[in-house]
């Protein structure tokens, strides 16, 4: 079968995990790699770029596999991590919109790919047959060996007139359980913003790792307490939770994420680490209800939403909601086993800080080393 020689080749190049979205011309290939890595199933993309990213911080050597219109998706977070930092992201795409295509609506975006990769300055790949499978291995040691982003755009061609019987998807288990959702919780008047919080617990983090959210929260825990353990991120907005993830599954210290609710309402992660259940992972979701780094525009957690509820309904059994600095460090010292979802009800408001006076790489590179 040519999906067990393109598994073959990638598994040569070194892989290790592969974090998927499926694609229907891709099945047998799906059924498949589950058997020969550890998967990661996705419900967003460019969460996966964040992953991917966490996993190659911790020494890891990540895969996606994804249909090629999820690109479209992870563009930003692509530019603004793995190539702002010089992070291994291997792509095999399942090239949608070019050959025998029946859905109208794959062939706009998915058409001009190639363009649209080589305009951003992203490596690509085109595989047109089975012929070129070497390729893909090619694809996934250059992602690791010159530490970039690499798209393997892979034909539907390349998997027709092969079909095995014996590709058999496992089972489905039985899909029977109990939920019980009895949870009482009073919000009050925030009495500490951003900055209190994160300088509660920084004294506390010892060796774990940390990542900081974008913008404002990066700068305020390097003002408060700067080391190589914390990785600040510079962009990609939504993908700080998937960043320590990934840091949590590739190693055993501890990690410790630095969330906002804007971020962490516009993710799709948080049922996938409930599902993975890594131990060693605490997100701290500090909602101040606002935007705080673009001038504190609401957000749907102000009044609405409710962040520990949120991560309840993905999966997560260990959560804590928390509204003083003496609270948020009694439930960060719990020795509750992870992944936890600890939710502080902070004010608005941003400190006086200054820009963080590291490089991308700067940041990567002292990372890595810890």
């Amino acid at each position: 079968m040519h999906e067990e020689e393109l598994i073959q080749v990638v598994r040569e190049a070194g892989a290790e995990v592969m974090a998927t979205l499926p694609c229907d011309r891709t099945k047998d290939l799906c059924t498949l790699l589950p058997r020969h890595f550890r998967e990661i199933s996705l419900l967003r993309e460019e969460d996966g770029v964040g992953l991917c990213a966490g996993l190659a911080l911790a020494g890891r050597r990540p895969v996606m596999h994804i249909q090629s219109s999820g690109l479209g998706n992870m563009l930003n977070a692509i530019l603004t991590l793995p190539s702002l930092y010089r992070l291994p992201l291997p792509v095999l795409a399942s090239w949608r919109g070019v050959y025998r295509e029946r859905i109208e609506a794959q062939v706009p975006f998915n058409s001009r790919l190639p363009g649209i990769l080589a305009a951003a300055g992203i490596a690509c790949t085109e595989i047109h047959t089975p012929n070129d499978l070497a390729l893909a291995g090619e694809v996934v040691a250059d992602a690791y060996e010159e530490r970039r982003p690499h798209v393997a755009l892979i034909s539907p061609a390349v998997w027709e007139g092969e079909h095995c019987d014996a590709v058999v998807p496992a089972p489905f288990p039985l899909r029977e359980r109990e939920v019980v959702c009895d949870l009482h919780r009073t919000i009050h008047p925030p009495v500490m913003r951003r900055y209190d919080a994160i300088a509660a617990v920084a004294p506390h983090l010892g060796d774990a790792l940390a990542v900081a959210n974008l913008g404002v929260p990066s700068k305020e825990l390097y003002a408060i307490r700067d080391r190589p353990e914390n990785f600040y991120m510079l962009g990609s907005y939504t993908q700080a939770t998937p960043i320590g993830f990934g840091c949590a599954l590739g190693q055993e210290r501890d990690v410790v994420v630095f969330d906002g609710d804007g971020s962490l309402l516009g993710t799709a992660i948080l049922p996938v680490i409930a599902s993975e259940a890594p131990p060693n992972l605490t997100i701290i979701a500090l909602d101040n209800g606002a935007f705080g780094s673009t001038g504190s525009q609401m957000t749907h957690a102000w009044a609405g939403a409710d962040l520990e509820l949120i991560a309840r309904g993905a999966g997560f059994v260990s959560t804590a909601k928390v509204q003083t600095p003496e609270e948020l460090v009694e439930a960060y010292m719990s020795g509750e086993k992870g992944p936890r979802f600890i939710h502080a009800v902070i004010a608005p408001g941003n400190a006086d800080v200054p820009n963080i006076p590291l490089s991308a790489l700067g940041i990567r590179d002292r990372f890595c080393r810890c």
